[in-house]
């Protein structure tokens, strides 16, 4: 049985060979593709996953032409892979490579479709990171129909049936934890505890991680545009009240004060709900805007293919 393993990579130089090495310690009597994906690295990365292909056939790799993201990572691997079984790892090895044997297990002997992985703790995550993550999967699920598990990694096995028909949502805004909940299939999660990196640095700042939350909002659950109209409704019958009340009160007693600090204070606070509102309406529209360009989600500049074959013309020359 072929298993592929689908490494997103960007500016990883130092982990790429400790991975490798790592992970080839649960080989057992599986064969094992591995697929590397640089996503337009700065570093060495390129250098080191070549060096591994060179060295070894079970290595294959896709180079970006520039930065397109993990997501677009994650969608050219499990592209690219050609395995009876896939699964998607961080090159960090915060990804526990000893739960691989176990995970294929299960998949290979029982009807589970997908076998994927939680952190039960983050110890070693900033505080305010692991706050705010909890706060995010606690939203998502109240207002999405697509449930996302707390703490669930990229990290899962997953039968070939699954992986093609995530691969049928090309979508160009990409949500990958949305998407493999979406498609179904039966799934069960194993739990281990939070793990440093190996080497290296995260790419991920906490306001990257904030715009991911962001998309992956955007990307299932339209309940913000619901709640702008809902406030647009609430602050429209609210100044009707309080327009009929100024007028009654000015039949009746007349209208002994100006008013202009509490007028002035009503039109910045309306004017910032409808900014609040367009500015909702505004996300969802950009998304739209990027789907309807109908751009690709990646562009390859190279791959172990196209290398062997400019090799092999400069050879024959």
């Amino acid at each position: 049985m072929k298993i592929s393993i689908v490494i997103p990579c960007f500016n990883e130089e130092k982990t790429v060979p400790l991975f490798f090495d790592e992970v080839e310690k649960f080989r057992g009597d599986y064969e094992f593709e591995y697929l590397f994906i640089d996503d337009g690295s700065s570093d060495g990365t390129l250098a080191a996953i070549k060096e591994l292909a060179n060295a070894h056939e079970s290595v294959r790799f896709v180079a970006f032409s520039r930065n397109f993201g993990k997501e677009a990572a994650l969608y050219a691997g499990l592209q690219a892979s050609t395995g009876d079984l896939v699964t998607v790892m961080d090159v960090d090895l915060q990804d526990p490579p000893e739960l691989l044997p176990v995970m294929i297990d299960k998949v290979i002997h029982s009807d589970i479709d997908c076998i994927g992985t939680r952190r039960s703790t983050r110890e070693g995550e900033p505080a305010i990171r692991s706050f705010f993550a909890k706060k995010f999967y606690q939203l998502i699920n109240r207002i999405s129909d697509t449930e996302m598990v707390d703490g669930a990694r990229d990290y899962r096995m997953m039968t070939r049936q699954m992986v093609d028909a995530v691969l049928e949502l090309a979508e160009y805004n990409r949500f990958s934890k949305g998407l493999f909940s979406w498609v179904g299939f039966k799934t069960e999660y194993l739990s281990f505890e939070n793990r440093e990196r190996v080497a290296g640095e995260t790419s991920w700042s906490f306001w990257k991680l904030f715009n991911y939350s962001i998309d992956g909002i955007v990307n299932f659950s339209d309940t913000p545009l619901t709640i702008a109209s809902f406030v647009g409704a609430l602050s429209c019958i609210g100044s009707g009240i309080a327009i009929f009340f100024i007028i009654l009160r000015a039949l009746l007693f007349g209208d002994p004060t100006s008013g202009w600090p509490s007028l002035v204070s009503i039109v910045l606070f309306i004017g910032g709900i409808q900014l609040l509102c367009l500015g909702i309406i505004g996300k969802y529209i950009g998304k739209i805007f990027l789907e309807t360009k109908k751009r690709p989600v990646y562009i390859v500049r190279e791959t172990e293919k196209q290398k062997a074959h400019q090799i092999g013309e400069q050879t024959d020359k």
